[in-house]
């Protein structure tokens, strides 16, 4: 879905764009709405992704929303019925960050075919670490001793893993990659020091 840039209230755009996906769209902008708090939207980014399980097609949408103070992210599931909630429902689940604590805008673009000269990424993962969520990432240390059969512990990687998002020109459009690179460089923008 597009973004928008400028320092405009983009609340209305943000909720034609929920209202397109036709997920849920008051569920959906309710739970958005209520995170934003009444701040202008000074860009969003919504994004829709079906998975499939089986015999059927589950739901994602996530929304991702920068206002002049924090970063808000929402995300809506759908489920099948449970011992708790017997019949079909939602959930929605929105968290809201100060831009002051974002750490890392990281920005992946996969080019294809790369000798023939510039073009448009076919695809753009956006990960943001603000330290609410790791991966660590362990093996088995070594040492270069090729006969040593001592027990060296683990080494490892712990990395900021707080929200990724991935689009792709053949799944999701053009528009929705330009549309994440955009909020990708607003959001950086936003958080320099």
């Amino acid at each position: 879905m597009p973004t928008r840039t400028d320092e405009q209230d983009h609340s209305v755009e943000l909720r034609r764009a929920i209202d397109r996906t036709g997920y849920y769209p008051e569920v959906v902008a309710d739970g958005v709405e209520a995170a934003v708090a009444g701040e202008r939207v000074v860009q969003f980014f919504v994004h829709h992704e079906p998975t499939f399980e089986r015999d059927e097609v589950r739901r994602h949408l996530s929304v991702v929303v920068l206002t002049p103070s924090r970063l808000i992210l929402a995300h809506t599931d759908e489920h099948d019925g449970d011992d708790l909630l017997p019949e079909p429902y939602t959930s929605t689940s929105t968290e809201a960050v100060r831009l002051s604590a974002v750490r890392s805008v990281v920005v992946t673009r996969m080019v294809a075919n790369p000798t023939s000269g510039p073009s448009r990424p076919a695809e753009v993962v956006m990960t943001i670490g603000w330290g609410g969520v790791g991966r660590l990432d362990l093996e088995p240390a070594g040492c270069n001793d090729p006969n040593c059969e001592a027990d060296h512990g683990y080494t490892g990687v712990l990395a900021p893993d707080d929200f990724s998002l991935r689009v792709s020109a053949a799944a999701d459009g053009t528009d929705a990659v330009s549309g994440l690179l955009a909020f990708a460089e607003a959001l950086s923008a936003r958080t320099q020091s």
